[in-house]
């Protein structure tokens, strides 16, 4: 007997350390999914902060949507670096501005060098179920990026997989829902779910097309007119913008030219939201019959803001708070309050940093924004941004969409159109609707050097 007890010895030790280490398998596949954080972005297109019944809006149907915030956090004040989809949903998954991610046009993509640092490359690297769902509007979604993709844009009634006609908005709930069931249940996920709505639908004459159940939270409602939408505003524009060529008094033009048409355009833009906040109702209803939504970062931003027949304008893409500023909506689990409000300037940069950071990872260097989760976790926030840069591209020449430049503070704005070379400053204290320009104001000429300055160092830090 004596003689065998050597190789029983060494047996049982390989044995012993055969069971630990399958052992220690078992807890780093489970730790996987339970210690990382799961992930929701979710990005509304065109919807302006105040477009939001938590943002004091008393007319638009957002009960959802206005849940997640008594849950979570709202910024109030939230902005893009770039008003137009391409460029701010390059920003949104780089963290970068438009001078250092080279998004200025459409059609562009995200190099796969530099997509391996936004924030869906680097988790899916880290061991995510990553999904896309809705307008990706980077140039074309590339399938190898995501472990699950769903791209499609451009129209609110579409042909499903069998030739149904479905609504979009329908189709991204259906596509993310089918995402969350079918996933991995040993991995944690991300998802990034891009509504089409509440965008307009350019060439069809009604511009804004819904579905039929959101009818009933409008009827017998009236929307109030803007009240920028009046002469002083528009003549307050540059000359360059006001003129019929400019897209945005096109769009106008299309859409909000009389009190008719503004009053129908307008009620059937706050059904488009009302359908993307049932949309988000239905996928935390999902999270919560997975047991995943205590575990799950929920966060809801707009790409850019929009102006609402404001300055007898339409759409976005220039540095007025209609058209820069938009709703942000942050549930994390790590929360033991909700229904916080934070008044910093929160930016659509700041998204993957944040995210990077919730689920245990490093910020890359290359990352331009912070995270926001700094602001409302921590009992003494360290000290935020005060200003941000604006940076507009020109699209086709400069007399449809100029190219446009902004030093933006919650105090004051200095705006720079290169093309034309003409300035505007902005007292945003007294006069928050933006419309006495201030450049020939000689008691603002100490502050106007000051933000013509930091303009040109702007310039280079965000390369």
């Amino acid at each position: 007997m004596t003689k065998h007890k050597p190789n029983l010895l060494k047996n049982l030790a390989i044995y012993a350390l055969l069971t630990l280490v399958l052992m220690q398998s078992e807890i780093q596949s489970q730790s996987l999914d339970q210690l990382h954080m799961n992930i929701v972005v979710l990005v509304s297109d065109d919807q302006r902060w105040d477009a939001l019944g938590a943002a004091g809006n008393d007319i638009i149907h957002t009960p959802r949507l206005d849940q997640l915030a008594d849950e979570g956090v709202r910024f109030t004040n939230a902005y893009v670096t770039t008003s137009i989809c391409m460029t701010s949903r390059a920003s949104i998954l780089t963290g970068q501005y438009m001078s250092r991610n080279n998004i200025t046009q459409f059609g562009v993509e995200i190099e796969p060098d530099a997509f391996a640092k936004t924030y869906t490359g680097l988790l899916r690297d880290k061991g995510y179920w990553s999904g896309f769902v809705g307008k990706y509007g980077i140039g074309q979604a590339r399938e190898g990026d995501f472990d699950f993709l769903r791209s499609y844009q451009g129209r609110h009634w579409i042909e499903d997989e069998d030739g149904e006609r479905i609504h979009v908005t329908e189709k991204n709930t259906l596509d993310s829902i089918e995402f969350l069931r079918e996933r991995p249940k040993d991995r944690p996920f991300l998802l990034s779910l891009s509504y089409f709505a509440p965008h307009a639908e350019d060439p069809a004459p009604e511009q804004y097309l819904p579905q039929d159940w959101s009818a009933e939270y409008y009827e017998g409602v009236t929307i109030p007119p803007s009240p920028l939408n009046r002469a002083e505003y528009v003549l307050a524009l540059p000359e360059f913008i006001r003129q019929e060529a400019n897209e945005a008094r096109v769009r106008y033009n299309w859409r909000f030219d009389s009190p008719e048409r503004y009053q129908e355009y307008m009620t059937n833009y706050f059904r488009l939201i009302t359908e993307v906040d049932e949309s988000v109702g239905r996928l935390i209803d999902e999270l919560r019959e997975q047991g995943v939504y205590d575990n799950t970062l929920i966060i809801f931003i707009g790409d850019n803001g929009y102006f609402h027949a404001d300055r007898g304008l339409a759409d976005k893409w220039y540095p007025y708070e209609e058209s820069i500023r938009v709703p942000l909506l942050i549930h994390d689990p790590r929360l033991t309050t909700g229904g916080e409000v934070r008044d910093e300037m929160a930016l659509n940069i700041d998204l993957a940093p944040t995210i990077i950071s919730a689920a245990g990872f490093d910020i890359p260097d290359v990352i331009q924004g912070k995270d926001l989760a700094q602001l409302y976790l921590s009992e003494n926030p360290p000290d935020w941004r005060d200003e941000f840069f604006y940076e507009h591209p020109t699209i086709t020449y400069k007399s449809r969409i100029p190219s446009s430049e902004a030093v933006v503070r919650l105090d004051m704005k200095y705006v720079y159109w290169p093309e034309w070379e003409y300035e505007q400053l902005f007292d945003l204290e007294s006069d928050p609707t933006e419309k006495r320009n201030l450049i020939h104001d000689h008691s603002y000429t100490e502050e106007l050097q000051i933000m013509r300055e930091k303009l040109m160092e702007w310039r280079e830090r965000v390369k």
